[in-house]
């Protein structure tokens, strides 16, 4: 008799909303965060959820300080083994963006054990355990759940001189804004989702998602680097909108500068758009100048371990410029923050 093969459901098949394309919406998330109780600060802790930073830091004395953060998420592509590189890729890109060094990671683990087999989820740790070493951390432990669909990511810890910590609430008017890795993973990444991408177009993304943005790291040695962030599932928008109202500034992005992944305008044609995109705009539209429907599935697009958003101070630009073109590393010019002259609307796109 001949052996029945059982075929294994595709991972992204469990995804109501692939990577951060699952985040609560921006605008969800703020009544979720509202508290009516005002509690006492500690004194130490210097960076909380007040300016939507990436991550929480902690005065540890001696001009150290320490940095906490996690992120999980559902599947966005089918392999488990690239689902665990990007989910933690992600997660560490946390500490980059405060522009700290990781120093170790905790596993978290949502498996459905009667819907996927146990060595799917084996993968996906491995490779995790491969994204923590190639940042030069342990994998040090964690914690798993049996639950419906499949998640998984990281809580990262991470470490930085106090004096080098780049939040959100730092950026200057006059700041030139530059972006690490091109947009499009969301719309891209749904083609994938519903089987309308090239091999050659998925091992892209998979390769930006895949790439640790450790330079974050070396930018916070750079006085004239303001602040940093990540960009992630809340789209370009979004995350230039928690540096605007952080630091009370307006910015200005020219679209055209806004680099995009090769031949994401076939599946905008396609209409490959994850539902990150809308709740998106939707949560923070009546923030931003009248934009393009171009514009917005770009500038919208809720992005899964993209690069990161640096603002330079008009006197470093050349200076930071020069090292990254020196290290070979993609810094692409966007945009500028200027001083607040609209509190409603943050943010035009030329």
């Amino acid at each position: 008799m001949s052996e029945i093969k059982v075929e294994i459901p595709k991972l992204t098949a469990f995804s109501p909303g692939a990577g951060c394309g699952c985040k609560i919406s921006p605008k969800d998330l703020d009544t979720i965060l509202k508290s009516e109780i005002t509690y006492a600060k500690n004194p130490n802790l210097l960076v909380g959820n007040d300016k939507k930073d990436d991550a929480a830091v902690f005065d540890i004395g001696g001009g150290k300080a320490i940095i906490s953060t996690t992120d999980f998420f559902t599947p966005i592509v089918d392999d488990p083994y690239d689902f665990g590189r990007i989910a933690s890729v992600n997660a560490i890109s946390d500490i980059y963006a405060m522009g700290g060094k990781p120093l170790m990671a905790i596993a978290i683990l949502g498996w459905p054990v009667d819907k996927l087999p146990l060595d799917a989820a084996q993968k996906v740790l491995e490779g995790a355990r491969k994204v923590c070493d190639e940042a030069g951390i342990s994998l040090a432990g964690g914690h798993s759940i049996e639950i419906g669909d499949p998640v998984f990511g990281l809580a990262v810890t991470g470490i930085i001189d106090t004096e080098k910590v780049k939040q959100n609430s730092g950026a200057t008017a006059g700041c030139s804004l530059f972006l690490t890795k091109p947009l499009g993973i969301g719309i891209m990444a749904t083609a994938e989702k519903q089987k309308k991408i090239t091999d050659e177009d998925r091992t892209e993304i998979v390769r930006l998602m895949s790439t640790l943005n450790k330079v974050g790291e070396q930018l916070s040695n750079f006085s004239s680097v303001k602040s940093i962030t990540d960009v992630t599932g809340f789209g370009l928008i979004g995350h230039l909108l928690e540096i605007c109202e952080a630091s009370n500034l307006n910015a200005v992005v020219e679209f055209d500068k806004v680099p995009k992944i090769k031949n994401l305008d076939k599946y905008i044609e396609l209409k490959t758009f994850p539902g990150g995109l809308f709740k998106n705009f939707n949560s923070y539209g009546h923030k931003v100048h009248e934009i393009t429907k171009m514009q917005r599935n770009v500038l919208c697009d809720a992005q899964t371990s993209g690069g990161l958003l640096v603002a330079v101070a008009p006197e470093g630009v050349e200076e930071v410029v020069n090292y990254m073109k020196n290290i070979n590393h993609e810094f692409n010019y966007i945009g500028k923050l200027t001083e607040q002259t609209d509190k409603t609307k943050l943010i035009q796109v030329i």
